[in-house]
């Protein structure tokens, strides 16, 4: 009887673990190393059900200071369940390698408070999970440091903007309200 009903409670825990699986978006399933720590993102838990925008950035390049409009999207928004996710890359070779470096330039020199991951491939066939999904989604990868996609509360693209559309744009604006609105 104590092994049946063991069977029932593994059964039962294995079938509300693939429901949780299946209520997470495909595109969230992954984790990320999180910037200056040991800890990872888990993107499911942490954005699950949120509206997002993910970025790639980079520390040396001329579209860095948009940190600060990020930063601003990210404070107008965050009360209504905007996420924003930074994720540094080198393929475009602007990022240091210092991960030090790069955290002094998101954190002290633009005062970002969102989520920011360690150095990651953005686009190719080295791309993270996250990225290559991004971009089968909206048809397009980054072309440059600082491209955006805007995404929904069901793990969907809404909208994806090249490096030189800044966050404040009302386009990106548009694109986030609707993401939030789903």
């Amino acid at each position: 009887m104590n092994i049946t009903r063991s069977l029932v409670v593994l059964m039962l825990a294995f079938a509300s673990g693939s429901v949780v699986a299946a209520e997470c978006p495909a595109l969230l399933q992954h984790e990320l190393p999180k910037l200056r720590s040991k800890d990872t993102v888990d993107l499911c838990s942490q954005f699950q059900g949120k509206a997002l925008v993910v970025v790639n950035t980079a520390s040396h390049c001329g579209f860095t200071p948009q940190f600060k409009g990020l930063e601003a999207l990210y404070q107008r928004y965050k009360e209504e369940d905007l996420e924003v996710l930074g994720v540094p890359s080198d393929d475009f070779f602007q990022e240091s390698d210092d991960e030090a470096e790069t955290a002094e330039v998101c954190y002290v020199n633009y005062g970002v408070t969102f989520t920011m991951t360690q150095t990651q491939p953005v686009r190719g066939r080295d791309a993270t999970p996250l990225f290559r999904e991004l971009a089968e989604q909206a048809g397009a990868a980054p072309r440059w440091n600082f491209y955006k996609y805007v995404v929904d509360r069901e793990g969907r693209v809404v909208a994806h903007f090249s490096s030189k559309v800044k966050p404040d744009d009302p386009r990106v604006i548009a694109a986030v309200e609707k993401a939030l609105a789903r």
